[in-house]
Order: C-alpha cells, then sequence, then structure tokens
C-alpha cells in the first residue's frame, strides 16, 4: 500500500514538472536571443559625475582665493579655461548647474522622480559659494560664460536701463523652465541650452546656429547670455546681494581715476553718488510710494496675462499635443494621423479619458502661468523701485549682484598697482 501512494506521488510530481515546463519553457540562448539593454547607470558614468563635483568644488574654492585673496586676472583667466575645457568640451556640458534648476523643480512637484545627488550638488554649491563669496561661479567656474567671454574683442556698453530691461527675458526664461519642469512637460533650459552643441560639435543645427549667433554678439556686448538670458543667473544675482565677502575694487581709498569703470565690461561699476538735495530727496520718496501702491496692480496684470497665456503654454505638454490631434482627427478637421495618435489608438484607452486627462493639465497650467505672470509682474515693479531709490557713495564700487568676480578692475587700479609693488618690495626684503 505505501508502495502504491509512493508511485502516486511521483507520478503526480512528474506531470506537475512536465506541465510547468510546458507552460514556462526555458529561454532559449541559442536561437538567435539577444540580451535587452541594461537601463542601470554604468559604474564608469557614476564615478564621473562625483569626480564633477570634486572638480567643480575645487574650481570654486581656488577661484574664492583667486578673486578675493590674490586679486590676480590672469589666474582667473587661466581658472576660466581650464573650467570651459573640463566642463565644456571634455564633460560636453552637463552635469549643468544651470539645467539642474529643472531637476530640482520636477522633485519638488513630482513624487516619483528623485533627483541625483550629484546633480543637486551642482545646483547648491554654486549657490552657497556665491553667498559668501559672491558671484565665483560665474566668472571663473561657467563653461558658458568662459566661452562668451574669450571671444569678446570690442566690448560696447550696454546703458542701464536697458539692461535691466533685457534682463527680464531672463526672469521669464526662469519662470517657463520651472513651469515646463513642474508639469513634467519639457525640460526647456536643456532643450535650448545654446552652447552644448558647440561642445558636443553636434546637435541640433537651429539650436547650434543659436549658440553661434550668441558669440557674435559676445564679440561687442559681453556675455549677453550671462546678464539677458540665464535663468541661474538670475539665483546667483539674488544670492550675491547677501555675500558676505566680495569684490572690493580697491585695496584703499579711491581716487576716482575711473579707469576700473571703463576695464569693466558688465557695466557693473557704480560711480560717486553725491547726496541728494532735499527737494529731490523728496521727490525721490514720492515716487518710491506711488510705485509702491501701483505694485499690486502690475502682480494682477501679470497674472492675468498668464492666464491668457496658459492655453498655449500647456501645448507644450505630450497630453495636451495628443488630445488637440486626437480631437481633430476624430473631427475630419485632418485626414492623416501622427506617431502619437496612433500609439493612443494601439493602447486600447477611450479618447473620453485622454481629454480628461489633458483638461487636468491645463487646469494645471492655467494655475502656475498665473504665479509666473504675478512673478513677472512683481519682479518688473520692484526693478522700478529700486531704479528710484539712490544711494550715497563716495567712490566707485563693484555692485553686488551685477559683479561677475572677473577681476579685471584689479588690473587697471593704479591703487592696486601700488599694493602689489609694495607687497613684491616686502617679500623681497624678507628673503
Amino acid at each position: 500500500m505505501n508502495s502504491l501512494k509512493t508511485l502516486l506521488l511521483i507520478s503526480v510530481l512528474c506531470s506537475t514538472v512536465a506541465w510547468g515546463i510546458e507552460r514556462f519553457p526555458p529561454p532559449d540562448f541559442e536561437g538567435g536571443y539577444t540580451f535587452p539593454t541594461t537601463t542601470t547607470p554604468a559604474p564608469d558614468g557614476v564615478w564621473h559625475e562625483w569626480m564633477d563635483v570634486a572638480v567643480l568644488t575645487a574650481a570654486l574654492s581656488l577661484g574664492a582665493y583667486l578673486v578675493l585673496k590674490k586679486r590676480s586676472r590672469a589666474w582667473v583667466f587661466g581658472l576660466m579655461v581650464f573650467s570651459l575645457a573640463y566642463f565644456g568640451f571634455y564633460r560636453q556640458g552637463c552635469i549643468c548647474a544651470i539645467g539642474a534648476i529643472q531637476n530640482v523643480t520636477l522633485t519638488l512637484f513630482d513624487s516619483n522622480y528623485a533627483i541625483p545627488v550629484t546633480a543637486l550638488l551642482f545646483f547648491v554649491l554654486p549657490l552657497v559659494f556665491t553667498l559668501f563669496f559672491g558671484r565665483i561661479f560665474c566668472g571663473s567656474v561657467c563653461p558658458l560664460g568662459a566661452i562668451q567671454d574669450l571671444v569678446l574683442m570690442r566690448p560696447v556698453a550696454v546703458p542701464p536701463w536697458l539692461e535691466a530691461g533685457l534682463r527680464m527675458i531672463a526672469y521669464a526664461y526662469l519662470g517657463l523652465a520651472v513651469l515646463f519642469a513642474a508639469t513634467g512637460s519639457a525640460f526647456l533650459i536643456c532643450r535650448y541650452d545654446p552652447f552644448v552643441a558647440i561642445f558636443r560639435l553636434t546637435g541640433n543645427v537651429p539650436v547650434f546656429v543659436l549658440g553661434a549667433c550668441f558669440l557674435v554678439i559676445g564679440l561687442f556686448v559681453a556675455r549677453p547670455y550671462c546678464r539677458f538670458v540665464c535663468p541661474y543667473s538670475v539665483i546667483l544675482r539674488q544670492c550675491s546681494r547677501l555675500s558676505r565677502w566680495r569684490v572690493s575694487i580697491t585695496p584703499s581709498d579711491c581716487i576716482s581715476c575711473r579707469l576700473c569703470e571703463e576695464a569693466c565690461p558688465f557695466g557693473a561699476i557704480e560711480g560717486p553718488e553725491p547726496q541728494w538735495p532735499q527737494r529731490d530727496f523728496a521727490r525721490g520718496r514720492a515716487m518710491v510710494a506711488f510705485l509702491m501702491v501701483i505694485l499690486p496692480v502690475l502682480v494682477l496684470i501679470g497674472g492675468g496675462l498668464g492666464n491668457v497665456a496658459a492655453p498655449g503654454l500647456s501645448q507644450m505638454h505630450p497630453t495636451v499635443q495628443t488630445a488637440h490631434r486626437v480631437r481633430l482627427e476624430a473631427r475630419g478637421t485632418v485626414t492623416d494621423t501622427t506617431d502619437q495618435s496612433d500609439a493612443f489608438r494601439a493602447s486600447g484607452r477611450t479618447p473620453e479619458s485622454l481629454y480628461q486627462d489633458a483638461a487636468a493639465v491645463q487646469a494645471q497650467y492655467v494655475t502656475g502661468s498665473i504665479l509666473v505672470g504675478a512673478f513677472l509682474g512683481l519682479v518688473l515693479g520692484l526693478k522700478l523701485v529700486r531704479v528710484s531709490i539712490r544711494r550715497e557713495r563716495s567712490g566707485y564700487e563693484a555692485q553686488q549682484a551685477g559683479c561677475l568676480a572677473c577681476a579685471r578692475c584689479y588690473t587697471f587700479c593704479p591703487r592696486e598697482r601700488v599694493q602689489r609693488k609694495t607687497n613684491k618690495e616686502l617679500v623681497g626684503s624678507r628673503l
């Protein structure tokens, strides 16, 4: 009896195994099968990213020393060339502190996305150094700024009012980049980076042409992308206002020779400003009060314009694009189909579900566009207020926000030359 039970048990097990083999046949490794490409980052790539972080930290530290302690334009220029060679042409513009704005934004708004630690460090480290030492990153570490600085030949002064107006482009670019990243639509900064195609010597032809145009303009206007377009420079400007240590043009009292003002191609040197007469002071105070009153109006106008622009901006999102195309095809407005509409139909979903998803995205765009518009209105109002405020100065000073820490002014300052000569004589006497 026991032997019969054993035979039955063995027969059941064998039939089960046979059924399992038939249901899940083993993979055929000799029939032309190829393994899928792994999506895990290669160890070499991860190592390179951490190496980039180490080089960035070292370059920022060295830049702070060269600008604030050694006060040498020649050494700063050398560091700038190294940064262009390493972060630009060798690493091909990636990882990028400017593009990391989008990674940070997507992390804040999408719970399914986690920013790589190296990308976060590339975003944070320049800001931290700017809070302590001014815009060191702009002056000697950023490859986008370096490539523009190298082509500068005959700098033309840009009027302050025009520069302030053109800088609104950078604020609008920052707002749109954050909006598109927050909604998962696109990484706008990376898509239209004007110099990555030059660094890689390949890429989108229109973007390559855009970078070439910036370089041609950069022959006469110093760093046009940095000053008028770069969204990261907007953040760095505000951090620089809080910097503990910053560029001081002269090591002693200013003699008002104006050589530093002529040497700065960025218009970042502010000249002496006498005290206002009482009548002008009262007039200026009234103007500031008026601008503070209309500031909320500018914010509301900006928010209204953002609301109007929301439907057009939402077309950047793939879901909205697909829904728009499917609706046109359903109405017979267009006769052909696209890859997007074909892929949607192959998914088996109903058009109504697609329209609902698109409506949800468009609602996000309405909120986001209103906030971006209000932000731009606030920035414009604060700029007008700032222009109306004058501060008494006895000599020439580098702007807290506008100075790019390039160290050009040191080379032309007579007081600086005297101080360097004295230092050399002291070193010589000690030796």
